[in-house]
């Protein structure tokens, strides 16, 4: 007996919802025997990053911090990938909002009001829209590939960032380390909940995906982005320009990652520093497909991705485990995914190997010319 793949007549949506729960469930085996493998208890490496944080109420507060910047990039990454347009310049888009945001910061240190944080947030959209635009330009001008091109742009702003630090936007009083200065209270997100470190930008990431979920499935533009994804020429005869679904998944995208920047820095960081940059645009990526491209499960894997560097910091302190531990199990948990997606399409059953029981000469049924010849030999005797 052999495992094959079979097609299956239509997706199967239990494993829609399965294959997720499969990926972690196999990134939490593999990733134990792996840190073992290193020389690590990898089981404790395991309750460290997985469990620890969800029965230690102050580290929720954490939890929910991190995962909201996670979906937040995720809900407008999806958007696009529905479309088949495929951005992967989250990381740079959601740096130059955080710039832009910055830089209205910078220019208002010495104002007060209440404008000014809608203005740094506004801002911060904006300059993500325009790195989203430079890829959705290319594409639909010169049709270069956007995956490479705002893949590269990630790169151009990881340096812009480094300028600006060490140069124009240096704190003249920040004893010469390469950063900005602290935002005032008016430039600052306020907290939602007291004593803690919940900011208004989590339940602005909750209002996000319960919009983005009901402007897919209920609007005109969410039917063009499903159907340009789904079958491209019956969007095209349709009357959808695929150069207008091109921009709008770019900038709304590109928007979207830039909200989750200016909300990082007017928040968890209230200033901009060189280690802004925390790969929240690449592990978006498997945000938004572990929640399935659906801005509700989006959510819940966003949570589930934020446990990875809640709980990779408690690892590191706990039992030593490195810090790159938290990209190792982000990899997997993308690795394993994909795999178990094979079986939306496919079933495995099992099937007999070819020639593995060969039939008996005696009991063989004889062909067309054996039969003549032995009715021949027969006549002739």
């Amino acid at each position: 007996m052999a495992l094959a793949l079979e097609p299956r007549r239509e997706p199967s949506r239990a494993m829609m919802v399965a294959a997720p729960v499969i990926a972690v469930l196999a990134t939490l085996l593999a990733g134990a025997i792996l840190f073992t493998l290193l020389g690590h208890d990898g089981l404790q490496a395991v309750y460290q990053i997985f469990v620890v944080p969800l029965f230690n109420p102050y580290r929720w507060q954490d939890l929910f911090v991190k995962a909201a910047p996670l979906a937040i990039i995720a809900i407008g990454l999806s958007i696009g990938f529905r479309a088949n347009i495929w951005n992967i310049g989250g990381e740079g888009q959601y740096i130059l909002g955080g710039l832009a945001g910055t830089g209205i910061a910078l220019m208002t240190l010495d104002l007060d009001g209440f404008w000014i944080l809608p203005v740094m947030i506004a801002a911060g959209v904006f300059g993500g829209m325009i790195w989203a635009g430079v890829p959705a330009l290319l594409r639909t001008r010169f049709n270069v590939n956007e995956i490479l091109s705002s893949l590269m742009l990630n790169y151009v702003a990881i340096q812009l960032l480094y300028y600006l630090m060490r140069g124009p936007w240096k704190d003249p009083m920040g004893f010469n380390f390469p950063q900005t200065a602290m935002f005032s209270a008016a430039q600052t997100l306020p907290t939602i909940v007291p004593g803690t470190l919940i900011h208004l930008g989590v339940p602005i990431a909750a209002a996000l995906a319960l919009t983005a979920w009901f402007l897919m499935a209920r609007s005109v533009t969410g039917f063009q982005m499903r159907v340009m994804g789904l079958a491209p020429d019956a969007a095209r005869y349709g009357g959808f320009s695929q150069a207008s679904t091109v921009w709008l998944a770019m900038l709304v995208g590109g928007g979207m990652a830039g909200l989750a920047g200016i909300l990082e820095a007017a928040g968890p960081y209230g200033q901009m520093v060189p280690q802004f940059p925390t790969g929240y645009g690449y592990t978006a990526i498997i945000v938004a497909f572990l929640g399935r491209l659906h801005p509700l499960g989006i959510l819940v894997a966003a949570l589930v991705l934020a446990l990875t560097y809640v709980g990779g910091e408690s690892a590191q302190t706990v039992i030593g485990l490195p810090s790159a531990a938290t990209g190792v199990f982000q990899a997997m948990m993308l690795f394993f995914l994909l795999a178990a997606d094979i079986l939306v399409r496919y079933r495995l059953v099992a099937r007999k190997k070819a020639g593995s029981a060969p039939v008996a000469a005696s009991a063989r049924t004889p062909t067309a010319p054996e039969r003549g010849r032995a009715e021949t030999e027969a006549e002739t005797a």
